[in-house]
């Protein structure tokens, strides 16, 4: 194995641990849930025909933490709160494997820096923003909330 096919795979091993040490605490979510985020990276694997790098792992991880946020809305608004619950506990296990999530003053301080880096100045302009932010934010911010900021700091100019 290449030394970059080592370190690529290293949040995957993570991953493969974690599930081991859910199933040998008898802990049946955290295994499931881990052992959904493995298949949905597996899938991925086959789909691009190579390793995923931890980028791109973290991209599957981002994607399914997502998937959960949105069905803990859906069942808040069907009244199911116990299936929110489990969501949300879901969510929270899959975000052990996320980068460090910024923090919305973090948000904004870098928002702004993109708005003066292509001299933004409309809501128009919001695309060259985004263009910007969104790698240094990908997978550290939901991108929703960073073009909330965004927008409000194009509006309020």
């Amino acid at each position: 194995m290449t030394p970059e096919a080592e370190s690529s795979t290293m949040l995957q091993q993570r991953l493969e641990s974690a599930m081991r040490d859910g199933m040998r605490a008898r802990d049946e979510q955290r295994t499931q849930t881990l052992r959904m985020a493995m298949a949905a990276a597996q899938n991925q694997r086959i789909a691009r025909g190579r390793d995923l790098t931890d980028e791109e792992v973290v991209d599957v991880i981002s994607k399914e933490v997502k998937q959960r946020r949105e069905s803990i809305a859906m069942y808040h608004a069907a009244g199911r709160d116990d299936r929110a619950a489990a969501e949300e506990a879901e969510a929270a296990i899959l975000a052990e494997f996320l980068p460090e999530q910024l923090t919305p003053p973090e948000i904004e301080q870098m928002a702004q820096a993109a708005i003066a880096e292509v001299g933004a100045s409309t809501p128009a302009d919001m695309g060259r923003v985004m263009g910007r932010l969104s790698p240094h934010t990908k997978g550290r911010a939901d991108g929703r909330a960073v073009s909330e900021v965004v927008r409000r700091l194009l509006a309020g100019k």
